[in-house]
């Protein structure tokens, strides 16, 4: 869809940092599996960062959306992609990995604490499950 047809509407828009999720998770499960960080984990954890850095470069279009349940699709996927960093961290041995994940931490923990207020002051203003304008 998002090649070869209309795009997104904005109210679904964040639902594509879901992207990033499935090799996060798949790295976190494989490496929980093997026990090793082998070139196919290398390679999950490549795709989940390279959807990140996409995503990321992406935050200036998504932050001009108006505000719907579904910016909650962001936290999950940053979550995972940053237990996978740890998880590199841990099981490959490499620092960088560390860092990047406590730089993922920090970024993870802001945006939900913002979807957190966000949530509230639209449910304050009861602009949330409003039937679509």
């Amino acid at each position: 869809r998002i090649l070869f047809h209309q795009p997104l509407p904005q109210r679904l828009m964040p639902t594509l940092f879901i992207l990033i999720a499935p090799p996060a998770v798949g790295f976190i499960a494989y490496v929980g599996l093997t026990g090793d960080v082998d070139p196919f984990a290398r390679v999950l954890l490549g795709i989940a960062l390279f959807l990140t850095l996409l995503l990321l470069v992406q935050v200036p279009r998504f932050a001009r959306l108006r505000f719907f349940l579904s910016w909650w699709a962001y936290s999950f996927p940053l979550a995972a992609v940053t237990t996978a960093s740890f998880v590199m961290a841990r099981v490959g041995g490499n620092a960088m990995y560390a860092w990047l994940g406590e730089g993922l931490l920090v970024l993870t923990t802001a945006v939900i604490a913002l979807l957190l207020v966000m949530t509230v002051v639209e449910i304050r203003v009861q602009g949330i499950c409003r039937p679509e304008e």
